[in-house]
């Protein structure tokens, strides 16, 4: 099982590449949707969706359906089995559709009393690597919309990427990217040095960066992630310039939770 994830500019533009995935028969549970949106998004209509015993978690299509038409796309949008809206520290208001996006930002339950079971969300969100999930929430943060699909093989997975090129999906390596050299500018004073090949210390310098935006360990000092360091990146996780990068993205993102909540309150 891998993943294969589009970056869109607009919801409708992700809801076109959705449709597209369900006619070559992607199963709903395998597509998911994280789009910007209010925490309290339409909570009277979802709490009118009737609950019982048998069904799933989330109520599946029937819960996604509300969250669809709210959304204003109708019951297209009715993906997965978990539907949960949350407030993301450093991202701001998220909807999340389907048990991975739901599991992915942390999302601890859904509206209309549909919880997310922390074994589920580790299954689900299986065959995402963990280091892309910081240019999910900055793609969020930005007001673009995430899909992820699942695909049972390379072949699938080709289908699906040429799906989300079409519909005007941007590739996470390509946000990656474009999400550094915004920053190059003013982080390569952090690593440049005289007369040392700058490339190599630049790439030593990114890692420890993002590493610093890592679940699990942003947040944390490099003193109290150095172990989690050490299993990740065994070949740099005490090198210098990793070090420097890793404090750097540790102020990165204290400020990008700050600006967040400053807009929050504004």
């Amino acid at each position: 099982m891998m993943s294969v994830v589009g970056i869109f500019q607009t919801l409708s533009d992700a809801a076109q590449a959705v449709a597209q995935l369900r006619a070559i028969q992607i199963p709903e549970n395998g597509i998911n949707l994280l789009t910007p949106g209010p925490v309290d998004l339409e909570k009277k209509e979802l709490a009118q969706v009737p609950l019982s015993e048998t069904e799933q978690p989330g109520m599946g299509g029937g819960l996604g359906a509300v969250v669809g038409a709210a959304l204003g796309l109708g019951g297209g949008m009715s993906l997965g089995t978990a539907v949960a809206s949350l407030f993301v520290p450093g991202v701001g208001p998220i909807m999340a559709i389907g048990f991975a996006a739901a599991g992915l930002l942390g999302a601890g339950g859904a509206l209309g009393g549909a919880a997310v079971g922390t074994a589920l969300e580790r299954q689900s969100t299986r065959g995402i690597p963990e280091d892309e999930v910081f240019f999910y929430e900055d793609a969020l943060r930005s007001g673009h919309t995430v899909v992820i699909a699942f695909a049972e093989g390379e072949h699938q997975a080709d289908q699906i990427r040429t799906i989300m090129r079409d519909a005007g999906a941007e590739t996470v390596d390509a946000a990656r990217e474009k999400w550094w050299i915004g920053l190059r500018d003013t982080e390569k004073v952090h690593y440049e040095e005289s007369g040392q090949h700058l490339p190599n210390r630049e790439s030593l310098f990114r890692s420890g960066f993002e590493a610093a935006l890592r679940p699990g360990i942003r947040g944390q000092s490099y003193a109290a992630a150095k172990e989690q360091l050490r299993s990740i990146y065994p070949d740099r996780y005490d090198n210098a310039l990793f070090i420097s990068g890793y404090e750097r993205g540790s102020e990165f993102n204290k400020q990008s939770k700050t600006d967040v909540e400053r807009r929050r309150v504004a």
